[in-house]
């Protein structure tokens, strides 16, 4: 376990230590480019130049919330925070949206004046070289940056790139108003400079609404799920894997908690070397934390009772909202029986408790039925 816990903290620190680089090659372009277009902008009057300039400073202060959202995030648990700071970096990826929200916005309000009150632009043959330069500089940035992001798994470095890649498009659109105007003499570039908005109003929408989602909590993954379940369900003395609830405490922290199944005979120090093998297994292969492993128990004394829980499975799995029944015993000697159903979510789950519990009583009314419906969290 010391060398599962030393690797993780490597892996750690190797992803801080990526995300800071990825934001500092981020910001130092950035803000080269800020110059060179709020330069040319300026001088050749040009408010989708300037609105282009706006953005990559934008994108500049969005890296710099990036590399604090890292560097937080890592910060050592303790007494009030157990499992750490690390959903700090869903707060620097929203504060990100935030602000590319807010540039759209104004941008937005800037570019209709201008469609508003049109003035003349005036583009030099370095000004346009300008912005063509520009629009491969931040093609290249885009893609590292997002590269980079996706290698660590860092939304907020992943939005970032995104952003990039859509600046460069934006770019384009700039530099080709420019070539319209600079042999034509027809203005677009109020016009472009509102395109430009809603693109950023756009991206800035989408990953804030993608936070939100982590923050929230989302379905897991359907791979990984079965790749722990099989991890599980590989050990001979195990049944059968339920229950499994993943939790995420920010980008590297995660942690899981599950139900086996295991034979009535099955002593309490075999259930101690199966779950410390259990968590060292998932651990090593997915490298998800399995913090608690509840155990079900089957009938294996009495065989009987198989007919028993065959006939109430038959009548209850006829309903399309029941996905699974698990965790059945039955305790025939002092009439009491118990199990787990996974109800979807096309019922109220309090609903689906008394359409269930009805029909059991009706099949064996002498015994005292608890019936625990489940929520659909993760593919069975």
């Amino acid at each position: 376990m010391t060398e599962n816990y030393d690797n993780t903290k490597n892996v750690i620190e190797d992803r801080d230590k990526t995300i800071v680089k990825a934001s500092m090659v981020g910001i130092i372009t950035n803000l080269f480019l800020v110059a060179f277009k709020m330069v040319v902008g300026l001088i050749a009057n040009s408010i989708s130049v300037v609105l282009d300039a706006i953005n990559n400073l934008s994108d500049a202060l969005s890296s710099v919330i990036t590399i604090l959202g890292a560097k937080l995030a890592h910060k050592a648990p303790d007494k009030q925070h157990p499992y750490g700071y690390g959903r700090i970096e869903y707060l620097s990826a929203m504060i990100v949206a935030a602000l590319i929200l807010y540039a759209g916005i104004t941008s937005l309000v800037e570019s209709i004046k201008k469609i508003i009150v049109p003035e003349p632009a005036n583009y030099s043959i370095v000004s346009l070289v300008i912005i063509a330069v520009a629009i491969f500089v931040k093609i290249f940035l885009g893609r590292y940056v997002k590269g980079q992001g996706e290698k660590v798994n860092s939304s907020a470095l992943i939005g970032s790139g995104e952003d990039a890649l859509f600046d460069a498009v934006l770019s384009t659109s700039v530099f080709v108003s420019a070539i319209v105007y600079f042999f034509f003499k027809i203005s677009l570039e109020a016009y472009v400079g509102v395109i430009i908005a809603l693109f950023i109003i756009k991206s800035g929408i989408e990953m804030m609404l993608d936070t939100v989602n982590d923050i929230l909590g989302q379905r897991e993954d359907a791979q990984l799920s079965h790749q722990i379940k099989s991890i599980i369900n590989n050990e001979e003395l195990v049944r059968g894997a339920y229950d499994l609830n993943l939790f995420n405490y920010g980008p590297e922290k995660n942690y899981a908690t599950v139900h086996i199944e295991l034979a009535d005979t099955v002593t309490v120090a075999e259930v101690d070397a199966l779950t410390r093998k259990l968590q060292s297994q998932v651990m090593e292969e997915t490298g998800i934390a399995l913090i608690s492993v509840g155990v079900y128990s089957y009938n294996t004394k009495d065989k009987t009772v198989d007919k028993m829980i065959s006939s109430i499975k038959k009548k209850l799995i006829e309903h399309d909202w029941v996905l699974q029944i698990h965790g059945f015993y039955v305790e025939k000697k002092e009439k009491r029986m118990r199990f787990d159903v996974v109800a979807s979510f096309d019922i109220d789950h309090h609903e689906a408790h008394k359409i269930l519990m009805n029909e059991v009583m009706e099949m064996y009314p002498d015994y005292s039925v608890t019936i625990v419906i489940d929520v659909d969290a993760t593919d069975i």
